[in-house]
């Protein structure tokens, strides 16, 4: 279930930006703004279309997202990070001591013998 809403989600999430992208600017900022040409419909009907789009997008958008958020809630362990961190004191645990190896190493230079070899 948390697969569905998600992807859901996600398809929301590109017709919003969809959407946002389509509306004309307040400001005609970039100079894109539309011609006065004729259509099916007109300037005006085509805003209120698409700012009707906009905010039934927004409100399923938000729906998803506190759906997700409580189905996270509830797969959660039943506590916060913070009370993990602070309620218990921290664990001592045992050094690790590593495995004897399976080959036999030569000896290192502090293992060599202190006196000098006999001369010849």
């Amino acid at each position: 279930m948390e697969n569905v809403i998600l992807i859901v989600h996600l398809i929301l999430a590109l017709l919003l930006i969809g959407v946002v992208l389509l509306q004309r600017s307040e400001g005609g900022g970039l100079g894109m703004g539309g011609g006065g040409g004729g259509g099916v419909m007109s300037g005006r009907q085509a805003a209120n279309a698409l700012t009707k789009l906009t905010w039934i997008f927004a409100v399923c958008f938000i729906g998803t997202s506190i759906a997700l958020t409580v189905i996270a809630a509830q797969n959660s362990a039943g506590g916060s990070v913070v009370d993990r961190l602070g309620g218990s004191a921290p664990v001592e645990t045992a050094p690790v001591t590593p495995a004897a190896p399976d080959i036999e190493l030569p000896p290192a230079s502090t293992d060599a013998p202190l006196t000098p070899p006999p001369a010849n």
